[in-house]
């Protein structure tokens, strides 16, 4: 192995730790959040998340002299971002409240699948039938889960599946938005989408917020901290390894999740979710692989 060698695969190997390390602080963020809507309205939790979260990113920015308030904030590709964002953001919530974390956190993992999908309508990315195909197969397999001829399924069910369009949308949105705008002006935009959707939620919600306890203000300050560190952790992994190396290690994001759910919320995870859940991964590493063998 050569030194350039050697160093490729140290720096893949960080990159990935880095991933993993995302994808438990998200996980752990979620289940806080989750707990936290069993016992406060779901708009207090969005909006005073977001502000919390949007004071914590703006102090960073400020720290690392990077601007917030600029033109860029208001581009058609941001406003646009701003959109999928709220929508992404209050459905996903709304999720995690309502429906299981297990179900909820496999549901996203098809982000990268619609992704794909997105690029090729909307940015014209030439994508052959193979992954066409693998698209495809991941959908079914979010069917599967979603179990939607079982007794259990009802309109709520489908809240995952609009929070992850809405991210996806995002996601493709992002690619547009103008490279001024830093990793920490966009949380800062992230999070004020946040308070936007607990606002809007709100009016149709009608319920009053509750003042919160220690116990309650400590979970909500431990969501934004694991929500910081997870963000971080991600653009790290992405900016140390190989792309192709560091994202599969994005899906460890649903053994977290589907652990969490099992462990602290006494969720169950049967034969045909395993089966829908393993349809989504396949599916998303193939067209992950197969993507790099095109490049």
């Amino acid at each position: 192995m050569t030194d350039i060698e050697g160093e490729e695969t140290r720096a893949n190997l960080i990159g990935s730790l880095w991933m993993v390390l995302a994808m438990i602080g998200f996980a752990i963020e979620d289940a806080l959040l989750k707990g936290l809507t069993i016992s406060q309205p779901v708009a207090q939790v969005l909006v005073t998340f977001g502000v919390v979260g949007l004071v914590a990113f703006a102090i960073i920015a400020n720290l690392r002299r990077e601007p917030v308030l600029i033109r860029a904030a208001i581009s058609p590709a941001m406003c646009v971002r701003y959109v999928f964002e709220i929508g992404g953001r209050l459905f996903y919530v709304l999720a995690l409240a309502l429906t299981p974390l297990s179900s909820t956190t496999a549901i996203l993992q098809a982000t990268p699948i619609v992704l794909v999908a997105g690029a090729a309508l909307f940015f014209g990315e030439t994508v052959g039938w193979r992954r066409w195909s693998a698209v495809g197969f991941g959908l079914i397999g979010v069917l599967v889960v979603l179990k939607p001829a079982g007794d259990s399924f009802t309109i709520l069910s489908i809240l995952a599946v609009l929070g992850m369009l809405g991210f996806a949308g995002r996601d493709l949105a992002s690619r547009a938005a103008p490279a001024a705008l830093s990793t920490s002006a966009l949380g800062v935009y992230g999070f004020l989408s946040l308070i936007i959707a607990g606002s809007l939620y709100g009016f149709w919600e009608q319920r009053p917020f509750v003042a919160p306890t220690g116990e309650e203000i400590a979970v909500l300050g431990a969501a934004v901290v694991f929500g910081i560190v997870a963000y971080s952790s991600l653009m790290l992994a992405m900016r140390t390894g190989e792309v192709s190396a560091v994202a599969p290690f994005r899906y460890s994001r649903l053994l977290f999740g589907i652990g969490l759910g099992v462990l602290w919320f006494g969720e169950s995870v049967d034969l045909q979710m395993v089966i829908g859940c393993t349809m989504i991964v396949v599916s998303g590493l193939y067209i992950l692989w197969r993507g790099k063998r095109v490049a």
